[in-house]
């Protein structure tokens, strides 16, 4: 396995627990935590997954196609078919699609997917330099 693919691997293994935890957190802003900063999470997340399987795919475009489904799926939250009803009443159906559509959601997707971005940059530019 190559160094950048072991970097995500060890950011997924940092930031899966964050982003589940933040779907449990008990505390101050728990409402906000819950509902709006578990989307940062989220789109890190995808980013750091489609940039292991991706692995010559620019991170931008990555951030940006992540970025573009998960609004998407957003919208989606609007249509409320029997057979998505079904998925969405398991937790990860509620985790991966949502439940609700929330407008205010799209700045933290936007704030993640630019995280995710330079998560991934900074892993390429580190594997970069160690190869060279």
């Amino acid at each position: 396995m190559n160094r950048q693919r072991l970097l995500i691997i060890l950011s997924l293994i940092v930031i899966t627990p964050i982003g589940f935890y933040s779907k449990f957190y008990e505390g101050p802003a728990q409402t906000w935590v819950r509902d709006s900063l578990g989307g940062l999470f989220y789109e890190i997340f995808w980013c750091l997954v489609f940039g292991f399987i991706l692995i010559k795919v620019k991170p931008i475009r990555i951030a940006l196609w992540v970025f573009i489904i998960t609004c998407a799926l957003e919208f989606l939250q609007l249509w409320h078919p029997p057979f998505l009803e079904y998925f969405r009443s398991t937790f990860i159906g509620r985790t991966i699609l949502g439940s609700s559509f929330n407008l205010v959601d799209f700045p933290y997707y936007l704030m993640g997917s630019a995280f995710g971005y330079f998560w991934l940059y900074g892993i390429r530019k580190l594997t970069q330099v160690e190869t060279h």
